[in-house]
């Protein structure tokens, strides 16, 4: 796909998923603006902070809203507080910029309903969520949804430079154990390349939500043991109940509110980690949405760090 001489406006363009929307754009011949806090890989800069201000999307002619409060915060109000305040007040604040023009709102499959048994389409219940991440992102696709836009669910975004799924897995090593809660189960996991392919391509879908990942949905253990093999570490999995991971997670939450730091655990880790979710992923590929990249690529040499 072209995008020679259109000028797109790239929000969270110096983050992980956002620096790679960027560079895939100005690959496509785009005119990039890394709109947020701070520059973005290439392109022009347009400061803007999400929980403050409306951004400057002057002359812009389609715009990739990837900026948000990502994480896993310790539970409470100061991290709804937080979280709202750039994903649900800061979506608001870009679609009064935004008007007319083509949006495309990049939210996360976090947004389900937890405890599906099949195959997740996009009319899977959008409520229940175990964070303030996944709340909060489904309060602002409602807005972006009600908007018009074209909103995207990737589930488990990993690539070259990822701060998230490769350091979780690394930094909960014990020793010579790698602990995973509960049997293998399969999952759908989104390279960040093609979430970069389709966050260009939706410009032209039709409004709504579509589910993006992988071309086939992986085995939870052989992922992990690839990410160990690859980066050296001699680390085993051991699976515990599911009951006693739930029992530890609500331990570490009830710390993290005495300490103020991040727990080290907690539900909704557990649940991504426990429950199979595979997405369906039918609505993009009706639109001629083809996922180019899988994790075997992620592992080749100078790919992935450890």
């Amino acid at each position: 796909m072209r995008l020679d001489g259109v000028r797109v406006a790239v929000t969270g363009a110096s983050g992980f998923c956002g620096s790679a929307v960027a560079r895939a754009a100005e690959a496509t011949g785009a005119r990039v603006w890394c709109v947020g806090r701070r520059p973005g890989p290439v392109g022009r800069h347009v400061p803007w902070d999400a929980a403050r201000e409306v951004p400057d999307l002057t002359g812009a002619d389609m715009v990739v809203h990837l900026a948000a409060a990502v994480g896993d915060p310790a539970p409470g109000r100061a991290a709804e507080r937080a979280y709202r305040a750039v994903n649900v007040d800061g979506t608001a604040r870009l679609l009064d910029a935004v008007g007319d023009r083509p949006l495309v709102w990049v939210s996360s499959a976090s947004v389900y309903r937890p405890g599906a048994t099949g195959p997740v389409g996009e009319d899977h219940p959008v409520d229940g969520q175990l964070s303030a991440y996944g709340r909060t992102k489904a309060a602002g696709e409602r807005l972006a949804l009600a908007a018009g836009a074209v909103v995207l669910r990737p589930r488990a975004v990993y690539g070259p430079g990822d701060p998230h799924l490769l350091p979780r897995i690394l930094a909960a090593r014990r020793g010579p154990w790698l602990p995973v809660p509960g049997p293998d189960v399969s999952l759908s996991l989104t390279a960040v390349e093609n979430l970069a392919d389709a966050c260009l391509a939706a410009s032209a879908w039709p409004a709504g939500a579509y589910n993006i990942a992988d071309e086939r949905p992986y085995s939870r253990d052989a992922v992990l043991r690839a990410v160990l093999a690859a980066t050296g570490s001699r680390a085993r999995l051991a699976h515990l109940p599911v009951g006693v991971a739930v029992v530890a997670a609500t331990g570490a939450a009830a710390l993290a509110r005495l300490t103020r730091r991040p727990p080290a655990l907690t539900r909704y880790a557990v649940d991504q980690l426990a429950r199979g979710v595979v997405l369906d992923t039918g609505r993009a590929r009706a639109r001629g949405f083809r996922p180019r990249r899988t994790f075997d690529d992620y592992l080749h040499p100078g790919r992935l760090g450890g």
